[in-house]
Formats: C-alpha cells, sequence, structure tokens
C-alpha cells in the first residue's frame, strides 16, 4: 500500500520491514501509492510483456520447489537486517524513510549481508507453520492468544514463545532507551510486524490507510511509547477474499494495483488469502495434456469478468473465449502475486479440481461417468449446465491430481487449496453417502498431488440452500474429509452464521467470516454490532472449532470504515465501544479534529452502518433496478440521519475540503442521500401515475430525469474512484490488440448491467458511477416516465411486460455503444454536493420527518 510503498523499495512491501530507518535525515513524504524506492527495483521487474524467455526464468525458478523453505523463528528479523545492511553497503538512498522507526531483530539474530538477498529474498515465517516443514493444518485446531489485540490490559505470553512456530502471530512495540529510534517493532511474521506497525501509525501517529485512500501526515518528531505493547492475536488466521471478488473487483488489476492490495493486506494483519489468477493457463495444459482440443477449451472458459463462476462450475463459453495473451500476462502476474505475498509471511491458497469438467472429456474418454448439471441463476445450458464427474470414477482423482501437481510445479505451495464443488447448484442427490464421497473425492485428489493438502471451503452452500442442506446432508460432506483437514469460511456469519446451528461445523475448524458486500454494490452499508460482538461470541460458543476471523465481499472499495473495524476486530479479545472508535477513526481518516465530521459520522454508525438482523447488503435502491409500479423502498435506517450527516460534511468542508478522503467520503455520503431522494420522486410518480395525475407525473418525472439525476452524475464524474471510465479503460488496458480491447470492454460492461446474454442476473453488480448513472440507468427512467405519461394520455393499461422488452434494448444497446467514458474526474466535488444540497435537501429532511410522523 502507500505507506509501505514508501517505506521500502523494489517495489516490495517485505522491504519494508525490512530498513532500519536510523538517522536519516528526513524528506517529504511522496504521494499516495507510490513506493519510495524506484531505483531498487526487485528481480520481479517491473513491466509487460516480460522480455524473451522471461517466463520460461519464472517457471525454472519455482520448479522444483513445491513447498518453500520455511525459516525458523526470528529469521524474519535476519532477512530484515539482511536487506537494509544490503542497501547501506550498496550506497542507496532511502528516500521517504521514517526516521526514528526501526524493525528490530530478536538479540540473537545473526546478521549476514549480500546482494543475493536482492536477488532471492528469503522468505518470511509464515504464522501458520507450527515448526519447518508441518503443514499449516497441524496448528489449525484451535485459535490462542491471551494479549488484547486492541490496546486492553491482560496476561501476555513471553514473546519468545509467540515467535516459536506454532504460537498466535504477536507483535511488540517499544521505545529503545536513547533518542535514536523513537519505537521498534518486533513481530513473529512479516505480517505480524506489519500489523504493528499500523497500529502504532494508527493510534499513536493517527495516520489512516485504506481503499479510498491515504492519510499520512506523521508528527515530528515520531512519538515515543510510555510502556511496550503485546498484541496477540486471537485466532490463528485472519482471512481475506472472496471466490467472485476476482471477478468483480481484481478481473482487470495489473501488478501495480496488486502490490498496492497486499501491502494494505499486510498492514490489516491479513495472513490467510486466495492466490487464484493464472490458474486457466494451467488448465489448459492439463487439458491438452488429456487431449482436448483448443476449440473445446475456448469453448468453456468464460470472458475474464466471469471467471469467478467459470471455476466454481456455474457458467461455461460466456463472453469468452480467453485469448491467448490473457493466460500469459496473468501467469505472469500470479508469480508476482505469490511470491510478494509469502514474502511477508502470508499463507496463499491456490485453486484446486472441484469436480467439473469440459464437454470435450466426454469425447476423449467416452466411457466416463459425468453427469450434467442444471442450470445457474437463470442461465440455461448454453452456457450453463456443467458436467460434474462421479466420485468413484477413476478420471476424477487423474484429473485433480494432475492439475495440482502443475500448479504446485509452477507456483510451490503453502498447502492450502480451494474447491467449492455445489456453489449454488443443487448436489444430483441427497443422500449422506455421495455426498460424502464427493468431498473425500476433492480431498484424495488434493493429497494425491500434496499429502499435507489443507482443504479451505466457502460454506455459502449451507446458508444458500437451507431446505437441501440439512444437518445430515452437512455432517457427511464435511466428515467425508479428516477432522482437521478442511477449513470452512463461514461465509455470512455476521447475518446467517451456520456454526451455530452445525454444532461448530461438526468438529470441521471453520473461520467467522464478514461477507458485508454482493455484486461490488455502492451504498453505505454495514452490520456494526453484529461484527463487534459475533465474533467472539463464536469464539465461545460450546465446543468451538473456530479457528480465526475473515473478510469475504463479493466486491470492495467501498465501506471503508466496515473493513477498518473489522481488521482491528481480528486483533482483539474483545468488541470496542462503537462510538469512541468512529469518533477517532473520523479524526484519522481526515488528518485533524473535527466535530461536525465526528458527528456525521456517529449518525451514519446508528444508522446505514447499523442494520440488525438478517440483513443483506445487495443494493436494491429505484436507482440502480430496472423501473416498474412495483420497486422496493424500504430502509432498515432513518433516511433523516444521512441527510443530516450530509449536511455535517458539507459544513465541515472548509477545513477538511483539501482532504482526499474526506472528498471521498463526501461524494459517498451525498451519492446515498441522492439515492434515498430517488425513492421520494418514484413514489410521487407511483401515485401521481396511479391516481390519474398526469401533471404531478410531469413534475416528479421530469425533475428526477432531467436534474437530479444528471446532478448526481456529474458528482460522481468528480471523483476518480466514482467513473465508469475508469472500469472500462481498465479493463482495455489489458488488452494486447483492439479486438482484445473490445472483448474486455464488453465484458466489463456487461457485468455491471444485464449479467448475461439477456439479462439473466441484471443488475446484481450493479454500480453507481459517473457516465453508468446518466447513460443506462438515467435512460431507462426516462423511458419509464415517459411510458406512464403516454399510458395516462392513450387510456391504454401500462404493461410491464412490454416495457421491459423496450428498455431490454436500451441496456443491450449501452452494452453495445463503444463510447468512450472519461477516466479523468471533472468538476469540484464540494461546490456539486454544495449545489445538490441547495435544491433538495430542505424538502428531502422535511419528507423524511413527515414519513417517521
Amino acid at each position: 500500500m502507500a505507506l509501505l510503498g514508501r517505506f521500502r523499495r523494489s517495489g516490495a512491501t517485505r522491504a519494508a520491514l525490512a530498513a532500519g530507518w536510523r538517522g536519516r535525515s528526513p524528506r517529504p513524504l511522496c504521494g499516495p501509492w507510490r513506493g519510495a524506492l524506484a531505483p531498487l527495483r526487485s528481480s520481479l521487474g517491473s513491466s509487460f510483456p516480460p522480455a524473451p524467455g522471461e517466463v520460461a526464468w519464472w517457471r525454472r525458478r519455482w520448479r522444483g520447489r513445491p513447498s518453500l523453505p520455511r525459516s525458523v523463528p526470528g529469521r524474519a528479523h535476519e532477512t530484515l537486517r539482511e536487506l537494509r545492511e544490503t542497501l547501506h553497503n550498496a550506497g542507496n538512498p532511502l528516500p521517504c524513510s521514517l526516521r526514528g522507526l526501526t524493525f528490530a531483530p530478536p538479540p540473537s539474530a545473526a546478521l549476514r549481508g549480500g546482494p543475493a538477498v536482492l536477488r532471492d529474498l528469503s522468505r518470511l515465517p509464515p504464522s501458520a507453520a507450527s515448526r519447518p516443514g508441518q503443514p499449516p493444518h497441524r496448528a489449525a485446531a484451535r485459535g490462542a492468544g491471551t494479549a488484547a489485540g486492541g490496546g486492553g490490559a491482560g496476561a501476555q505470553p513471553p514473546l519468545g514463545a509467540a515467535l516459536a512456530a506454532g504460537g498466535p502471530d504477536t507483535y511488540r512495540l517499544r521505545s529503545p532507551p536513547g533518542a535514536a529510534v523513537a519505537v521498534a517493532v518486533t513481530g513473529s511474521s512479516g505480517v505480524a510486524a506489519a500489523a504493528g506497525l499500523y497500529r502504532y501509525l494508527r493510534d499513536f501517529c493517527g495516520c489512516h490507510l485504506s481503499w479510498s485512500g491515504a492519510q499520512l501526515r506523521l508528527p515530528d518528531p515520531l512519538p515515543r511509547l510510555r510502556a511496550e505493547i503485546r498484541a496477540s492475536a486471537p485466532g490463528r488466521y485472519r482471512y481475506y477474499q472472496n471466490a467472485c471478488t476476482q471477478s468483480y473487483s481484481y478481473a482487470w488489476w495489473d501488478w501495480a494495483r496488486w502490490e498496492r492490495e497486499i501491502d494494505w493486506m499486510a498492514l490489516s494483519g491479513i495472513n490467510l488469502a486466495l492466490a487464484f489468477a493464472g490458474q486457466e493457463a494451467t488448465w489448459q495444459r492439463v487439458y491438452r495434456s488429456l487431449g482436448l482440443n483448443q476449440s473445446e477449451i475456448d469453448a468453456y472458459f468464460t470472458g475474464p469478468a466471469f471467471l469467478a463462476w467459470n471455476r466454481m462450475g456455474n457458467l461455461h463459453g460466456w463472453a469468452g473465449p480467453l485469448p491467448p495473451a490473457w493466460h500469459i500476462k496473468q501467469l505472469y502476474l500470479q508469480y508476482r502475486i505469490v511470491e510478494r505475498m509469502r514474502s511477508l509471511g502470508m499463507i496463499t491458497v491456490l485453486p484446486a479440481f472441484a469436480g467439473h469438467v469440459p464437454q470435450g472429456i466426454l469425447r476423449v474418454f467416452p466411457r466416463v461417468n459425468a453427469t450434467r448439471l442444471g442450470g445457474w441463476s437463470h442461465f440455461n445450458c448454453t452456457y450453463s449446465c456443467t458436467y460434474l464427474l462421479d466420485p468413484e470414477d477413476p478420471m476424477f482423482q487423474v484429473i485433480g491430481t494432475l492439475f495440482l501437481k502443475e500448479l504446485i510445479k509452477e507456483f510451490g505451495t503453502d498447502h492450502v487449496y480451494s474447491a467449492d464443488t455445489f456453489n449454488e447448484m443443487t448436489p444430483l442427490s441427497s443422500d449422506p453417502a455421495y455426498l460424502s464421497r464427493v468431498s473425500n473425492a476433492v480431498f484424495r485428489s488434493m493429497t494425491g498431488a500434496d499429502p499435507e493438502a489443507l482443504w479451505l471451503m466457502q460454506g455459502w452452500l449451507f446458508q444458500h440452500q437451507p431446505d437441501f442442506w440439512q444437518p445430515a446432508q452437512v455432517r457427511a460432506l464435511l466428515h467425508g474429509v479428516p477432522l482437521g483437514r478442511m477449513i470452512v469460511l463461514d461465509l455470512f456469519a455476521e447475518s446467517k452464521p451456520v456454526y451455530q446451528w452445525t454444532e461448530s461445523f461438526y468438529g470441521q475448524p471453520f473461520i467467522w467470516c464478514m461477507l458485508h458486500n454482493f455484486g461490488g454494490n455502492h451504498g453505505l452499508f454495514g452490520t456494526v454490532e453484529a461484527i463487534n460482538h459475533g465474533p467472539f461470541m463464536a469464539r465461545s460458543f460450546p465446543n468451538s472449532t473456530m479457528v480465526g476471523t475473515g473478510l469475504v465481499p463479493e466486491g470492495i472499495e467501498q465501506n471503508d470504515m466496515v473493513y477498518e473495524l473489522m481488521n482491528e476486530l481480528g486483533w482483539r479479545q474483545e468488541p470496542l465501544d462503537l462510538p469512541s472508535w468512529v469518533t477517532r477513526y473520523a479524526e484519522r481518516r481526515y488528518g485533524a479534529p473535527n466535530a461536525a465530521a465526528a458527528s456525521a459520522w456517529r449518525l451514519l454508525l446508528r444508522s446505514v452502518y447499523n442494520c440488525t438482523g438478517v440483513c443483506i447488503n445487495h443494493n436494491r435502491s429505484p436507482l440502480v433496478r430496472r423501473p416498474s409500479l412495483r420497486m422496493d423502498t424500504e430502509l432498515w435506517y432513518n433516511a433523516s440521519d444521512v441527510y443530516e450527516a450530509w449536511r455535517l460534511l458539507l459544513s465541515a468542508g472548509a477545513e477538511l475540503g483539501s482532504s482526499p478522503t474526506f472528498r471521498y467520503d463526501l461524494v459517498d455520503v451525498t451519492r446515498q442521500a441522492a439515492q434515498q431522494l430517488v425513492s421520494n420522486y418514484y413514489l410521487s410518480i407511483r401515485q401521481a401515475f396511479q391516481s390519474h395525475a398526469l401533471p404531478e407525473l410531469l413534475t416528479a418525472g421530469g425533475v428526477l430525469v432531467y436534474d437530479l439525476l444528471p446532478e448526481l452524475d456529474s458528482l460522481l464524474s468528480s471523483h476518480s474512484l466514482f467513473l465508469l471510465g475508469r472500469w472500462l479503460e481498465s479493463a482495455r488496458a489489458v488488452a494486447t490488440s483492439d479486438q482484445e480491447a473490445e472483448q474486455y470492454e464488453l465484458n466489463a460492461r456487461n457485468q455491471v448491467t444485464l449479467w448475461g446474454p439477456s439479462g439473466n442476473i441484471l443488475d446484481y453488480a450493479n454500480k453507481q458511477l459517473g457516465g453508468l448513472v446518466l447513460d443506462y440507468y438515467g435512460v431507462r427512467w426516462s423511458l419509464f416516465v415517459s411510458a406512464l405519461v403516454e399510458s395516462l394520455n392513450s387510456g391504454n393499461p401500462f404493461h410491464q411486460d412490454q416495457f421491459n422488452q423496450a428498455v431490454f434494448q436500451v441496456e443491450r444497446g449501452f452494452v453495445y455503444n463503444k463510447k468512450r467514458y472519461p477516466a479523468v474526474p471533472a468538476g469540484d466535488t464540494l461546490e456539486i454536493s454544495r449545489k445538490l444540497f441547495l435544491k433538495y435537501y430542505p424538502s428531502a429532511l422535511q419528507r423524511s420527518r413527515a414519513g417517521l410522523a
């Protein structure tokens, strides 16, 4: 992320934790997301396409390393010192360094230098290795730790024991005697040390880091600690990523964006994460070796924006095929991702075989026992109905083991693998014996390639189809794998926890996860009380097998506050005082205390961010849905709280307006207020139509279509993170030809609109972006209002089916219109928000209060 980018170079977060920043002359901090030591590029390289032979060089580097070397406790600190000494000996400057901060090695650590460190930096010890060479599942049986991660008091384990492999992730912060070093950070892994660093920056320097920006105004001199701080995570794992995030958010990422994300992950203390990029290149190699031809493979893979559901067996072929350049670039990207994650001690989760196969397998092996599954989510068998191998068929083990051996040969392994056989698909039989055979077959295909394999499985299926997944079926699927060799992600635990009705997953370890977001939708939302207490309740559940916490949103880059809160809770032993916490959050986020901003955040905390009960953050606002006369406008909060928070943030603009994170939040809160206003005008339109009041219909419809939506589009277009052009141009940037650019842009457009050839999952991945609001949602609303006016004028009834057919042509036209949208913002956010406020706030507040009365 920005911070680690400043504290290190060679582009590597690992070096951030390396350089001891003693005695350096102060330099101004770099701009957000920029690396500090650009001249010291590591052997990872910095550009694409790779030089001739470079991909082959990467393959040679990884081959023969089926399990990356695990270092003994203290080796992390030795490595860090090695890198620092190497940089010093080379005479290289460390611009943008943080004077007075050091990562101190244990006293017994040997110091060894040499340029080899830059060529092949030894891996930091992963927090899951109970001793060198031991698989992580041996240490996964139960989370432990006695330190109050949020700063609370409590008995602390000796740091030496915590640093010993097998203990919980632990860090120590202290201010050594003397003035040269303000604070020294020691951690049991690179991730733990990074989490300790962010703890210091957050709680003592008032800094903040998030997807939407960084606030890094450091005090001078750096504050010293009055007493040593030790913190241990209460669970073994802090997990991150959802299988769907790969498509909703990561689809078009380059290495620069991945580098920022991995830095953020390290500073957030995340130590277990998916590493799914590039797997199609390995699958293609496996399929070709089995005898499939290229056309059969091309007919199987989906386009890049839909690969998540191809990997889970839901789709095939849609928006594909994958160009050869895609495989090469993703392969090259995956090398860098796993290298960086492992260099910080993160455990990378690689994909495994779930049992789904292309139709071409049946041609090559006509006697194979495979059954075609049913359609998925309104898709027919043209793009769905994938073939599933019978668990007893020998080809199940042949294909699964072959794939994983190839993957391990390519990227090495941390022994953790992910596979989802029945994601939102009904199994062929509810017989417990059949379900147990399926899970056992998946697991055996893993151990056939890696005897130390641990299966990480998303538990979404259990709550998604509860009528099918009764206790007997759940138990059978889970017990097809030896206890302790599977970790289940309780994927929606903040709203629909599964551990409670499965006796803690019948003995299999599980991770309490916050899903929070569906489809990458925009919209202020949170279940803060549930996530503030849920993990602690799960940990104290009778015979709990909980081993950590996780973040599993379908899409990211939204609602920063909720993720900051969840990451902090991953290091705590008890819940937080949320009103006090959010007040400090606002101050850190904007870099200065401001009473109005703090009050705004407390209002948001108690309203949009405090959904209780079964809450699903899937934006169903009329703004982003195909118009009809039966749209849902219900809210789980008091709308006037958002309007008041909007007023308070605007009043803080004079003082905080220069803060990038403040401007982002002002756009987001104004956008939420405008979304509420759209619902109000929709209700007026519907009431006027049903009352046959044409003047009122024209008035409400005219304001919505010709003023509110264009103003909202202008607001969104004033910020780079709310631009449709940013999403589309990032897709085009991945391409190596005009043809690829057109295909990728179609993928990107279709995903956020029709989601399928005929609106199969229409608006599921809706976004509120400048350009999309005006040219997609706005045009739909204009057509809807016109249809209602025509109905009143002619006396003919309004037919929703006829409207749907007409509006589909508008929706499909948007996907294919090829209009280029700006990727650079235009306009002043504060001025546009103020203009909207002056127009709409008085009547909006009056209406919301009248509604409460």
